[in-house]
């Protein structure tokens, strides 16, 4: 698990390898995260959307930008949690994943980045 905090917001990031699939006659492989977001600030948060950086060991990077997460733009109060799962498919089986989420300060009508942390996704079998 890897996690980092940004103005009171901690994010923490959990990967699992799913398995291969086979997609468009090509394998896939497949990996799930799950996220946790923690406000350990004194405010109230709101997310508001997503950006990702996901690296294919054997594919350009791509980009994915989107409102919310997972359909939804939670509202974080101080020390709660907000927990969701989500994943992608690689061209290989290394990559890795970065990001952040736009959010908003309720007590200061302030928007802010918060940012995840560069999560490593890699296959079990195809480690050394």
């Amino acid at each position: 698990m890897v996690s980092q905090i940004t103005r009171g917001i901690k994010i923490s990031v959990l990967t699992s390898f799913e398995g291969t699939y086979f997609k468009n006659y090509k394998i896939h492989f497949a990996f799930s995260y799950e996220i946790t977001i923690e406000n350990q600030s004194k405010d109230s948060v709101q997310l508001n959307s997503r950006h990702w950086e996901i690296y294919d060991s054997l594919n350009d990077l791509e980009i994915v930008d989107g409102e919310g997460v997972i359909g939804k733009k939670p509202v974080i109060k101080p020390g709660e949690k907000h927990t969701y799962s989500s994943g992608c498919l690689l061209s290989s089986p290394f990559g890795a994943m970065r990001g952040y989420f736009n959010m908003i300060n309720f007590t200061s009508t302030r928007s802010f980045r918060v940012i995840i942390p560069t999560f490593r996704l890699s296959a079990p079998f195809a480690l050394n």
